[in-house]
């Protein structure tokens, strides 16, 4: 029995790929599609996924992503057509939705941002089931599209499926020039071209003041990796930064990454998750509304939200100042919430087997 997933992004990557192994191991056949990005194409290497690239990422613009979702709809009508899966499973994916629906094949969807409104409401209705962790409201969904019954929710976060048994791989520190025993601080660029941000951020990134307090006061000290998402991204920040800071021009191994990092400071969702969950102590600087995990995280006390840069940049200070007791306390409580937490990909696997039990040959 075939079943086909869809990628979009790097997080999608990291989630999918573990769904895709558990079922391999299950007696399912697996077809992998992504499309043309900086980041998932780096990662598709690293990750040494086998994927078929359909279509390409439309931009920053409206338009642009409409244009490209036209062309990648049309390329796949082709190619899932052809394969005949019997079930299409994505992270909030509106091409393999579309797709799934007009062949005929049940889809599955997976979501954990609600904030991006015109992709819920592309994907969610389309879908048979919905899955998302606890933390978000049903009603949330249901005011998206979905129906009550179509939901089924996990008591954890999504970088729970690749983070719980991560093996950190310490060639990563020789691959950025970092040494271990100085302090790594880690930026994470914020998704600047998403739908939800037009407008509202620019390229450079709203952790450059951050990063420019920090060479100042902890120059001999504190390496700084900034982790940007676009090459336009990549760029702005070179050209913001002191030539100290390293900005990879390639996506990396963010987990391994994370395991050694000693303060993380975030402009997006899923690696600031990361980093809560691995114990490394994580601020928040989103640049739009806190989304509904980054609120359940800072209950948590597993981040700090602060976006105005010098407020952040005293905090950074601050934690490493006293970077030993900081890394204990984060570290146990990180430790006690994700050993209280479903694993996402044992919920997923077991509802596809019941609904799409394997065909061994």
């Amino acid at each position: 029995m075939l079943v086909w997933l869809d990628i979009l992004t790097p997080k999608q990557l990291l989630l999918l790929n573990e769904i895709g192994k558990h079922l391999e191991k299950k007696g399912y056949q697996v077809l992998y599609t992504t499309r043309q990005y900086r980041e998932v194409d780096d990662l598709v290497k690293l990750q040494g996924v086998k994927a078929v690239v359909v279509g390409e990422y439309g931009g920053g613009s409206l338009e642009g992503k409409l244009a490209a979702s036209a062309h990648r709809i049309e390329e796949l009508s082709h190619i899932i057509g052809s394969a005949k899966p019997a079930l299409s499973l994505a992270f909030a994916s509106p091409d393999a939705a579309r797709v799934a629906f007009g062949l005929g094949i049940p889809h599955y969807t997976i979501n954990d941002s609600p904030h991006s409104i015109p992709v819920a409401r592309l994907t969610i209705p389309l879908a048979e089931k919905l899955f998302a962790p606890v933390v978000i409201p049903k009603k949330t969904w249901i005011g998206l599209g979905a129906k009550r019954e179509q939901i089924i929710q996990y008591n954890g976060l999504d970088p729970v499926a690749w983070l719980r048994h991560h093996k950190p791989n310490p060639a990563i520190l020789n691959e950025l020039g970092l040494d271990s025993s100085r302090p790594i601080v880690v930026f994470r660029a914020e998704e600047a071209f998403a739908a939800y941000l037009i407008g509202k951020v620019t390229a450079q990134s709203v952790t450059v003041p951050i990063m420019n307090d920090l060479i100042r006061s902890h120059a001999n000290e504190a390496q700084i990796v900034v982790l940007a998402r676009y090459p336009e991204q990549v760029s702005a920040i070179r050209s913001a930064l002191p030539k100290e800071a390293i900005v990879p021009s390639k996506a990396v191994d963010g987990a391994s990454l994370l395991s050694f990092t000693s303060l993380f400071v975030g402009a997006g969702g899923t690696m600031t998750a990361e980093a809560a969950l691995l114990g490394v102590p994580a601020i928040s600087c989103y640049p739009g509304e806190p989304t509904i995990v980054e609120k359940y995280l800072v209950r948590e006390r597993l981040i700090q939200r602060i976006c105005e840069p010098k407020r952040a940049a005293k905090r950074v200070r601050q934690i490493l100042g006293d970077l030993s007791k900081e890394l204990t306390c984060q570290r146990e409580r990180a430790r006690l919430l994700m050993n209280s937490m479903e694993d996402p990909v044992d919920i997923v696997v077991r509802q596809v087997e019941d609904a799409f039990p394997p065909v061994f040959r």
